[in-house]
């Protein structure tokens, strides 16, 4: 965190050709709110010194004895026979021995008195998965994020635990929206309900999505870091981003339903359905979580909201698709799931799944990707905190990110191409598991299906439409999939289902064109 912060000051002062003073208050004039404890840095940012040298020296880096120094920026060139960290280190020292007395107690950013508030309400979303706004408590909220209607369905009525999205219409929504897909009352020229007349038979049915950080969608905006982008724009989003833990749900490939403001396009399983059947509207459920294994998915199945009795059937994308062989370990390899650890945590949540899922619910595996792409396509370029002075490649992020034991992912994002190699395989095994159960299994509940994580077909229809591969992964993490991968990815899914498996998309809706009239010609209620 700080040689991030510092490495954005002194390209803010490099950039402007100004004072680190001037950029730090740049800086925190672009930042919503004040966060005051970075003036403190000031007076020990020096812009002859690297930001390792800073944060080593102001003791927010340390060294562990017996680890190594873990440093972002190559290390700066001394006499012969010195080495540079330890040399520049050496000369930073005496000058900021006495760590500044507002560092002090802030172990964390939580710390920080404007954001401890925030920090309260993230807990308890992190710990439940569950709106921290849902009056009613039937998991579902009017408020966006924190677990809101970004991730799951918006409310309609948080006062009626009765009234949700996905949910069988009470008497047809005669006299009021029970399913919140915004059909309801009586046709005056028949008498016959509008939810009846349009949805009845429409075989509705809505998205849910067992994830990891790419199911929600994890982005860090690369303007917050690129300081020839850099304004107080760049950080207009930031409060709603660290609301919705970093991730941006309402744009991903499953559940994305708002226009993309982060690049590319949205174009989402849930998009797709509700064009088709307009009856599914607001019906989904974005249940991922940031650093998912398939052991902990059972606990996630916790906060699916869906009434065996009551509720629609529901298409569930289960799609941990990297988390179960990355880790950020020394030994990573020790660390990863087996292939018997795999079959037993997906069959438990299955039969989990088979005892809560509506009947004519359908179940889609998702296979694990193959991360050699990542390092293949992206160690030599550089990364948004190196464009301005190509000082800092992913080559070089990766190795610090290792280095510091919270690499994504220690067996991808390695030059070591044996070990990448054996991630791979394992990730094979894996999705193989996965292949065998949707092949032998039974529920009685729901059908399961497998498909392959659409990486190479991704590659390939973007080089068809002029784009890089490397555009395919987020700049900043340089890991997940970017915006753009993940709309190509929902038509690559689409297409797939539409041929293989038609019934787990449900028939088109002929009356799709005269529900959207009638909205329009009540203003859209």
């Amino acid at each position: 965190g700080c040689v991030l912060v510092v490495s954005v000051i002194e390209q803010l002062a490099q950039w402007h050709n100004s004072t680190v003073k001037a950029a730090l208050e740049r800086l925190c004039d672009y930042i919503p709110g004040k966060y005051q404890i970075m003036h403190h840095m000031s007076c020990c940012i020096d812009k002859e010194m690297n930001a390792d040298v800073v944060c080593h020296s102001l003791r927010l880096c340390k060294q562990d004895p017996g680890q190594p120094h873990c440093h972002l920026y190559s290390p700066p060139k001394v006499k012969k026979h010195s080495c540079g960290l330890f040399h520049a280190l050496a000369l930073a020292r005496p000058k900021h021995q006495i760590r500044p007395k507002s560092f002090m107690g802030f172990s964390s950013v939580c710390a920080f008195p404007l954001l401890a508030n925030l920090c309260e309400k993230m807990k308890y979303v992190l710990r439940n998965k569950l709106p921290f706004e849902d009056f009613d408590g039937d998991k579902f909220s009017t408020f966006p994020t924190l677990r809101g209607y970004h991730w799951r369905g918006r409310d309609c009525n948080d006062k009626n635990t009765t009234v949700y999205p996905g949910r069988r219409p009470d008497d047809w929504d005669a006299k009021s929206d029970s399913n919140c897909n915004g059909i309801w009352g009586v046709d005056p020229k028949d008498g016959i309900p509008y939810e009846e007349k349009f949805c009845k038979g429409a075989d509705s049915k809505g998205v849910v999505l067992l994830g990891d950080s790419a199911g929600a969608h994890f982005h860090i905006p690369p303007e917050w870091m690129t300081v020839t982008q850099m304004s107080a724009k760049s950080f207009a989003n930031l409060p709603m981003a660290f609301s919705d833990e970093l991730d941006w749900p309402q744009f991903s490939e499953f559940t994305g339903f708002l226009n993309s403001t982060i690049g590319g396009w949205t174009d989402s399983l849930y998009l797709r359905l509700r064009k088709r059947n307009r009856c599914n509207h607001r019906d989904l459920q974005n249940i991922s979580q940031n650093g998912m294994l398939t052991f902990l998915n059972f606990l996630l199945l916790l906060f699916l909201a869906r009434n065996q009795l009551l509720d629609n059937p529901a298409i569930v994308i289960y799609a941990t698709i990297g988390n179960d062989v990355c880790n950020g370990e020394r030994d990573t390899l020790a660390h990863m799931t087996t292939p018997k650890e795999m079959l037993s945590n997906v069959v438990q949540a299955l039969r989990y799944l088979d005892s809560h899922l509506p009947n004519s619910s359908h179940v889609i595996l998702t296979g694990l990707v193959d991360g050699r792409f990542l390092w293949d396509n992206l160690h030599d370029r550089y990364h948004p905190l190196g464009q301005l002075n190509k000082d800092v490649t992913y080559s070089q992020l990766y190795s610090f990110l290792d280095c510091l034991q919270v690499s994504p992912c220690s067996g991808w994002l390695t030059p070591n191409e044996t070990l990448r190699n054996l991630t791979s395989e394992r990730a094979l095994q894996l999705s193989n598991v996965l292949k065998e159960i949707a092949r032998s299994e039974k529920f009685a509940n729901f059908d399961i299906f497998y498909m392959d994580f659409p990486l190479r077909q991704t590659a390939e229809e973007w080089r068809k439409m002029g784009g890089e591969p490397w555009q395919l992964i987020e700049p900043v993490d340089g890991f997940h999939p970017s915006q753009i991968a993940a709309a190509l990815g929902t038509g690559i899914t689409w297409q797939k289902a539409l041929h293989e498996w038609p019934q787990v998309l449900g028939k088109e809706n002929p009356f799709n064109d005269q529900i959207e009239a009638i909205f329009k010609d009540q203003g859209g209620h």
